[in-house]
């Protein structure tokens, strides 16, 4: 049976053996700097990181402790390639190497324009862009807010240029505008300037200017984040970009509702020049005037052309006076005249009465029966008579006169039907007023008016007293109520 020969190999537990590749790897490579691309990011609970790091042709697993977050530089995405800084590692558990991860940066501009791009391509899908939500700058701000670093030049010559221009108050919002949380710091203020309620201790700013000044594309990358970008599409405040040199485009200007290529520019945006608007005041003051002075002068002219057209104003008052006078002396004695002649035409309108129209006609016939019977008579005692009436007889001449007088009395008896006199001879009475009006109604009557009463044997005069009663009408053969 064979026994295991003598070797001098060393023999390692499996916790020395991991121990030992773990102080190989770190010994040997010590910091180091791996360019790739990132996936399988995800964070824990913990608040550690994990991800990796892969190109063509290999790929390897890395984390970022929590306590190296606070000092990353820039956080990391997937898909964004970048450049890690760290130290070579092993996780014994797995028997696996990683990378622990120290800072990160962006593997050149390419890769951050890359990510640029590729966020402002999302954002413009969503509408943040769209001109429509941009707001008008206002002409005169009372308040003027600033986000920007306290320290940098920037807010000195936001300063200089506004109180050169037209001194207006100012509102520093201090933040970091460069490395690990500036953006956040950003959206902060952005969003609190945004928060402040109109009329309370603290001015709510008319205007807002993000300023910074020039810088690499890493340096102003804080202006191209998401946080920020969205926190300047979102403020209700007309806000005004001023990042970097005129070359300089980030993304926060595509979202603001004004763009300054430099921050002197955005306080010039901000506020008019009290210079130019004293110049342009005093041309409207002046066109004003000289408007003015053309509206007198037409007007006046047109009242003069007006006046040259009116005829003498005193003349005609003076003969309207004297004819209104004349008139007035003729007036009394016009009246007068007037009424007597309504009195004379009303006087020959008088309607007789029936009975005086039926007695006249009956002295006609009698005194027409007369004569023919006088004359008949003096021709029978003379006996004297021509060859024609000797012809005549008197009966035809009576049948006629008696047929007239039936007719006659018809008439008669018609008239007198019609006649209220006979309606008077029943009893009633013709109620008239004082002007021979006849009253019709009793509710025409007024307490304490006079009447003049009308009976078959004559006129009397009376009052009414009290009020009208309401009663039935009267019979035919009752008589009339007063």
């Amino acid at each position: 049976m064979d026994t295991p020969t003598a070797s001098n190999i060393p023999e390692y537990g499996v916790s020395d053996l991991a121990g030992a590749i773990r102080r190989t790897l770190e010994g040997a490579f010590g910091r180091v700097r791996v360019r790739g691309e990132i996936t399988e990011m995800k964070r824990y609970p913990s608040g550690h990181v994990y991800l990796s790091l892969k190109d063509a042709d290999a790929k390897i697993e890395a984390v970022i402790w929590k306590s190296a977050l606070r000092n990353l530089g820039t956080m990391p995405e997937n898909g964004v390639e970048m450049i890690a800084t760290g130290r070579i590692s092993t996780y014994a558990d797995r028997s696996k190497y990683q990378l622990v991860i120290e800072r990160l940066e962006y593997a050149g501009e390419g890769a951050l324009l890359a990510r640029i791009e590729a966020l402002r391509k999302r954002l413009l899908e969503e509408g943040l862009f769209d001109e429509a939500r941009k707001q008008s700058i206002p002409r005169l701000p009372a308040v003027i807010g600033v986000v920007t670093s306290e320290k940098g030049a920037v807010i000195q010559d936001i300063r200089t240029t506004v109180a050169r221009r037209f001194p207006r108050r100012i509102l520093l919002w201090p933040v970091m505008v460069q490395g690990q949380g500036a953006a956040e710091q950003i959206a902060a203020a952005i969003r609190g300037f945004d928060a402040i309620a109109p009329g309370g201790r603290v001015p709510r700013p008319d205007v807002l200017i993000v300023a910074r000044g020039g810088g690499s594309l890493e340096d102003l990358m804080a202006f191209n984040e998401e946080i920020v970008v969205r926190a300047a599409a979102m403020c209700s405040i007309p806000l005004i970009s001023a990042v970097g040199h005129e070359t300089d485009t980030t993304l926060i200007d595509f979202a603001s509702d004004r763009r300054a290529p430099t921050p002197t520019a955005a306080a010039e945006l901000a506020v008019p020049a009290r210079a130019e608007l004293a110049a342009a005041l005093a041309q409207t003051g002046a066109r004003l005037a000289q408007a003015a002075a053309g509206l007198l002068n037409g007007a006046r002219l047109r009242l003069l052309r007006a006046e040259r057209g009116l005829p003498d104003v005193p003349a005609r008052l003076a003969q309207s006076r004297q004819r209104l006078d004349d008139i007035g002396d003729r007036l009394p004695r016009a009246l007068v005249a007037l009424l007597t002649a309504r009195r004379q035409s009303l006087a020959a309108l008088r309607v007789p009465h029936p009975r005086e129209g039926i007695l006249a006609r009956r002295a006609a016939v009698q005194a027409l029966s007369q004569r023919l019977g006088a004359a008949w008579g003096r021709q029978r005692d003379a006996r004297v008579a021509a060859p024609a009436f000797a012809r005549l007889s008197p009966a035809p001449v009576q049948a006629l006169i008696r047929q007239k007088r039936a007719v006659l009395e018809g008439l008669s008896a018609r008239l007198e039907s019609a006649s209220y006199q006979s309606v008077l001879a029943r009893g009633f009475a013709l109620v008239r007023d004082v002007d021979g009006h006849a009253v019709t109604a009793a509710a025409r009557v007024s307490p304490g008016q006079s009447l003049r009463l009308t009976f078959a044997d004559g006129d009397i005069r009376a009052h009414a007293e009290g009020a009208p009663l309401r009663r039935k009408s009267p019979s035919p053969d009752q008589g009339s109520l007063l």
